[in-house]
């Protein structure tokens, strides 16, 4: 009888960390040599920021809408209907909003470069590209990678600012505040210490949401199947790694600002 040649699942786990470690490597080289995809870059900054201001913007307006509704009656019973708007903002701009538009990114962005990667490789247009001489992880991995990394931290900014002013219009709802009191509020609630740790974990989240796309999509099967399994796979990682960063980034800025 042949003798089986089944894998052990701990060994395909370290060999799979072994291909994330040499996919980094690639990309790190590839960042400084000569022949930067500029024009390349721009086209994915455009893919993957303008046009997700409309989903970021509405999910970022309903969230502060809702969590100016939720929290209004417990901060009613107490009297302090005045903190809503500290309350909104700290817990906004340090932690939900980051974390909500990094998910949203991940849904929309690593699906669409896991599912664009992976429909090249199962095509043979990456292979295509190599025989005629061109680099595809310079042209198509470093391009993606950076744009997220650009991108997604400035699409948690204009997020938070969105839903900021969505917690306005849901304030005056019920209750009764001026534009320039409610931000003069929100500016008196925060500190650097705010808006630094939350900005730099978005830097983090962004490289994450375009590593595993691309690796997803370079690392998919042949079949057309294969596509949308690295589309489906490059969403489920690149959500648990947002997860962990914001694990390890919240326990990091409470060592360091908050204690």
């Amino acid at each position: 009888m042949a003798e089986e040649t089944t894998i052990p699942g701990w060994k395909r786990w370290l060999e799979g960390i072994g291909d994330q470690v040499e996919f980094i490597i690639k990309f790190v080289r590839n960042i400084f040599t000569g022949g930067f995809e500029w024009s390349e870059f721009i086209r994915q900054c455009y893919e993957i920021g303008y046009r997700s201001i409309m989903l970021v913007g509405i999910t970022s307006f309903i969230m502060g809408m809702v969590l100016i509704l939720q929290l209004r009656p417990t901060l009613v019973s107490f009297g302090a209907v005045s903190m809503l708007p500290k309350t909104l903002s700290v817990s906004f701009i340090r932690e939900i909003g980051p974390v909500i538009i990094a998910i949203i990114c991940a849904g929309k962005i690593a699906s669409s470069i896991g599912a664009e990667l992976g429909s090249m490789k199962v095509t043979e247009q990456l292979s295509a590209m190599e025989v005629s001489g061109a680099n595809p992880v310079q042209y198509l991995v470093v391009t993606r990678i950076l744009a997220t990394t650009l991108m997604v931290p400035l699409l948690s900014v204009l997020g938070d600012a969105i839903g900021l002013f969505g917690g306005y219009l849901a304030l005056n709802l019920r209750d009764s505040m001026s534009f320039s009191l409610y931000f003069g509020k929100i500016i008196g609630a925060l500190d650097f210490s705010d808006f630094l740790p939350a900005l730099v974990k978005t830097i983090f989240f962004g490289f994450a949401i375009g590593f595993v796309g691309c690796y997803k999509g370079f690392h998919s099967n042949k079949g057309t199947e294969s596509v949308g399994i690295a589309a489906n796979s490059a969403v489920v990682t690149a959500s648990l790694w947002i997860f962990v960063i914001d694990a390890i980034a919240v326990q990091i800025t409470s060592l360091l600002f908050y204690k």
